[in-house]
């Protein structure tokens, strides 16, 4: 029976099939999921390392429990993020700390397709700007925000995570993204 006779999408059906032990599912899910968690992680902690870490814990754990999930409760994109957003709070809580990126994590003179120190600087400084300005929001908007353009999910997707309608993700989406442009400073 499907969940109020919506059709489970492709990443519920590839959940489940990894649940019963099929590796090349859970394999696609992983592929397919892990740089929208990350972008969803990074975007909190804004942390590289950390990130890393809280990304892979939460892969250990959907791994260990995806015998759990149940594709009629929830789709698998609002238990993901939801057991993404338990992990990365109780990583936090166990003291991590925020770790300034270094000049040599953004620029490797040796790399072939490196950037030019101004422009890596210039790009830095324009996200520095964007995090600051996020930190202006309420939790709730700055939580839509990050899910939909760090992690990529549709609005259904945003409204089971955070549990409101289609329609007032969309109304909370428009009125923070016009906050946040009022954050950011004029660009020349």
């Amino acid at each position: 029976m499907e969940k109020q006779g919506k059709p489970s999408s492709r990443y519920d059906i590839l959940a489940t099939r990894a649940a019963q032990g099929d590796q090349i599912a859970f394999t696609e899910l992983y592929e397919y999921c892990f740089p929208r968690v990350y972008n969803y992680i990074f975007a909190k902690v804004k942390d590289a390392e950390l990130a890393d870490d809280i990304v892979s814990e939460v892969f250990v754990k959907v791994y260990q429990k995806l015998s759990l999930y149940d594709r009629n409760k929830a789709a698998f994109s609002t238990w993901l993020f939801r057991m993404a957003a338990n992990t990365m709070t109780d990583k936090l809580r166990q003291g991590q700390r925020r770790q300034e990126d270094t000049w040599e994590d953004f620029f490797d003179p040796a790399g072939p397709n490196s950037e030019e120190p101004e422009a890596v600087a210039l790009k830095k400084e324009q996200n520095d700007e964007i995090l600051v300005a996020l930190d202006k929001l309420s939790e709730r908007e700055r939580r839509i925000i990050e899910l939909k353009f760090f992690s990529d999910l549709p609005n259904t997707g945003i409204a089971e995570i955070i549990g409101i309608s289609v329609s007032n993700v969309g109304t909370i989406l428009s009125r923070s993204l016009a906050k946040l442009k009022k954050f950011l400073p004029e660009q020349e």
